[in-house]
């Protein structure tokens, strides 16, 4: 089953969360079939927190993907942002 989740990344107390569309018997931080974003917690000043290739989620949800619970709620705060602007 493909599942889209948050891959951590970055340094220790800095943490980065890159989106990706994964094989769920991959490790986390493992092989993945595509990125389609990030998630950065500790984005500051002019730092874009958050990004989201909606288009490509849209995609492979219509697939069969599932998405994590964190990706499930940062989609809906990318797409408030989308409809906001």
């Amino acid at each position: 089953m493909v599942v889209i989740r948050l891959s951590r990344g970055g340094a220790k107390g800095r943490p980065f969360y890159n989106i990706v569309v994964a094989d769920r018997r991959d490790r986390r931080d493992g092989r993945f079939i595509e990125r389609v974003g990030f998630y950065n917690p500790m984005a500051s000043g002019s730092e874009q927190p958050l990004r989201i290739a909606l288009d490509r989620v849209a995609h492979w949800a219509d697939v069969g993907a599932q998405l994590s619970p964190a990706v499930t709620r940062l989609v809906g705060e990318a797409k408030k942002a989308v409809a906001a602007a």
